[in-house]
């Protein structure tokens, strides 16, 4: 034979050997190269769990396809496997398969012992199912349980506890307990009796295995509606004592604090594998915002659950694998308990969007944070964004007193005003003896439109803003650690639009707790930067990518301030054209104008409110296109060390609708 046809034939018994090595366990050497090139590929083959293409002994290599991947599959994950050193003993190969698994948050590692009998040129798997696991039997599979973790607690000032475990009753339908064939008719009764969408509920009982347990909805305690008696008299039905994460009421600063409860499909698709069916997670406020935090991190155990050996009657369930939950961590927040319970209570009867927030000036904490029934679980209190109306006068004044003016300096304050064609008029029912030249003062106890409009020649629209600023709103990052909106005045405005902002219009937006700011800052002779969230750890522990409740604009807050509540308050950042923060001698001018609303103005009804005197300044905001136009309706407050703003969205005047609001809520808070 010629040399190239040598060549030619090597080529070829080359080719035929690597195709049948790459088809099965198979090798050419006789030794020790063969076993472990068998042994790399079975470890391979699990890994990829699929060994459908190799020698296998002790059970078909289809039906060891199979069992690997129904013993697998409830753990929903792949596992590396690598081979260890391999023995010889004559034909037959043993060696370790080494398991590195990721289950949760939790990292299963375990070796199983695997042999190789060599039978001709193939050294062919001998299949036990304890290849796949030690100790795991015949008819054995693996699934996953979690473990909850405890979730932590969210604590009011003084750490009293606001967020924390009680009891619950979880109630469902139990499917052990039911006729697969009167599943569904219970499903629908059952739904019925909890206000539920039967259909909905119904298919949600369809498609759990028959040993499950579907709840269709927790309750705090039972009702008048819905008895225990009632749920068990529907064959399945059942209530299991629980404890979950709650507030002390139902309503407790819900829009604030968000709600607890099982993770929904869309949040577990965006939750990058942290979050698994049936997890219990944040939604919506603080508990959305901080869920990593709160959350900690669930426990796991990987259970082997054997075949029925008799119609009912199953073996135990042996545990392979456990790893223990870490708790969360509790955050501490500045809420007072009494006085948030307080707001709420105020608003209980109050239709339209509402909300009371209440700031210790001294220290920035917030201690209450309430939106009212008519706000639809929206934080109104944080989030809203209005116009302000006559509140905004604060704002006037100050850039006011910057260009010269006092309390007492003359202002003009006709009944109407025009600008640029367009007509600005008082307030129904204002005073016709605070009409003419009057102190500025006077001007802005009665709230004339028209005298602040008339200093929007001396005012500019960039003063406005930096006023605001110098009051602690309108910037970019206050230490709350909760999605807020702390107000928008633009720099720029000419005509009527300038005009408008003068008495809080046009595009000038609050929200309540950015009123409730500039208040504080009157009271505290200094600029107050709002606190909430307290522990810095909360703060670093953020999703930094959260979004804030839909519909809301807001502001570029960072996490909590590593302060307590004690701490002294930080001044505000502002833009780099504006001015000085406010001075004591400013806020003091301020304080005796706002007194002056309750002395001599229309707020009169607050010199009732015992304890140190009231200060306050009302506002009404025109908004819509209805003739006449709705209103809404404004007052702030300082009381001593607090600081409150009362807002209500559809409600006529600032005096007449917030205002007796307001004195409620001083009254009873003391």
């Amino acid at each position: 034979m010629s040399q190239m046809g040598k060549l030619k034939k090597h080529r070829l018994v080359v080719g035929l050997v690597s195709l049948v090595m790459a088809g099965s366990l198979t090798a050419c050497d006789d030794g020790r190269a063969g076993a472990e090139q068998a042994a790399k590929q079975l470890a391979s083959s699990l890994a990829a769990l699929d060994v459908g293409q190799l020698a296998v002994e002790g059970k078909d290599a289809a039906a060891a396809n199979d069992q690997l991947k129904t013993v697998f599959e409830g753990l929903d994950a792949k596992p590396e496997v690598a081979s260890g050193d391999v023995k010889l003993d004559g034909d037959t190969a043993t060696f370790p398969l080494n398991y590195s698994w990721n289950i949760g948050s939790a990292k299963w590692e375990y070796s199983s012992e695997a042999s190789l009998k060599k039978s001709g040129d193939k050294w062919a798997v001998q299949w036990t199912p304890a290849l796949l696991a030690p100790e795991l039997a015949e008819g054995e599979t693996l699934s996953v349980k979690t473990v909850p973790a405890q979730r932590g607690q969210i604590l009011g000032a003084g750490d009293a506890p606001i967020v924390e475990d009680r009891p619950v009753f979880r109630v469902g339908i139990d499917k052990t307990k039911v006729p697969a064939e009167q599943a569904d008719a219970s499903a629908r009764a059952l739904a019925t009796l909890l206000g539920l969408d039967a259909g909905e509920y119904a298919n949600q009982v369809a498609a759990s295995g028959p040993q499950a347990f579907v709840e269709g909805i927790v309750l705090r305690a039972y009702t008048a509606e819905i008895t225990e008696a009632k749920i068990e008299a529907i064959p399945g039905g059942s209530s299991i004592l629980d404890s979950m994460a709650l507030a002390p009421t139902r309503t407790f600063a819900r829009a604030l604090l968000g709600s607890v409860g099982q993770a929904s499909a869309e949040q577990i698709e965006n939750s990058n594998g942290a979050l698994r069916a049936g997890d219990t997670t944040g939604t919506g406020g603080l508990q959305q915002k901080y869920d990593s935090l709160l959350r900690g991190k669930d426990g796991v155990e990987v259970l082997a659950t054997p075949e029925e050996k008799s119609e009912g009657e199953t073996l135990g369930t042996k545990v392979f694998f456990s790893s223990l939950p870490s708790p969360g961590t509790t955050l501490k927040t500045t809420l007072d308990l009494k006085l948030q319970q307080l707001a709420e209570e105020t608003l209980a009867g109050v239709g339209p969007a509402s909300a009371i927030v209440a700031l210790k000036p001294s220290t920035g904490a917030v201690l209450a944070a309430a939106s009212g029934p008519g706000s639809n679980g929206y934080n109104t209190a944080l989030l809203g964004q209005y116009a302000p109306g006559s509140t905004f006068k604060i704002v006037d004044s100050l850039a006011m007193f910057r260009n010269g003016a006092t309390p007492d300096s003359k202002v003009e304050c006709p009944s109407t005003l025009t600008v640029d064609g367009r007509t600005f008029k008082n307030a129904e029912g204002y005073p016709e003896g605070s009409l003419g030249s009057v102190a500025l003062r006077d001007a802005f106890a009665h709230s004339c439109n028209t005298a602040f409009i008339n200093a929007r020649d001396t005012v500019s629209q960039d003063q406005l803003e930096s006023a605001a600023q110098a009051l602690g709103v309108a910037v970019e990052a206050p230490k709350l650690g909760a999605d807020a909106f702390l107000g928008s005045v633009p720099g720029a405005a000419e005509g009527t639009e300038h005009a408008a902002s003068m008495i809080g219009q046009g595009k000038v937006l609050f929200s309540p707790l950015s009123a409730a700011v500039m208040a504080a800052s009157v009271a505290n002779g200094a600029p107050v930067s709002p606190q909430l969230v307290l522990n810095p750890d909360a703060a670093q522990n953020t999703d930094a990518g959260q979004n804030p409740s839909a519909g809301a604009t807001p502001s570029e807050s960072g996490g909590a301030s590593p302060s307590s509540a004690s701490a002294a308050v930080s001044a505000v950042p502002v833009s780099p054209g504006s001015t000085k923060p406010i001075t004591k001698e400013e806020a003091a001018a301020l304080s005796d104008m706002m007194r002056a609303v309750v002395t001599s103005g229309h707020a009169g009804f607050l010199a009732e409110v015992p304890g140190t005197p009231v200060g306050a300044k009302t506002g009404t905001a025109e908004f819509g296109n209805d003739n006449p136009p709705k209103t809404h309706a404004w007052i702030v407050a300082t009381h001593g060390d607090l600081a409150v703003a009362v807002f209500v969205e559809e409600g006529g005047l600032g005096a007449t609708t917030s205002g007796p609001l307001l004195k409620s809520f001083l009254t009873a808070a003391g």
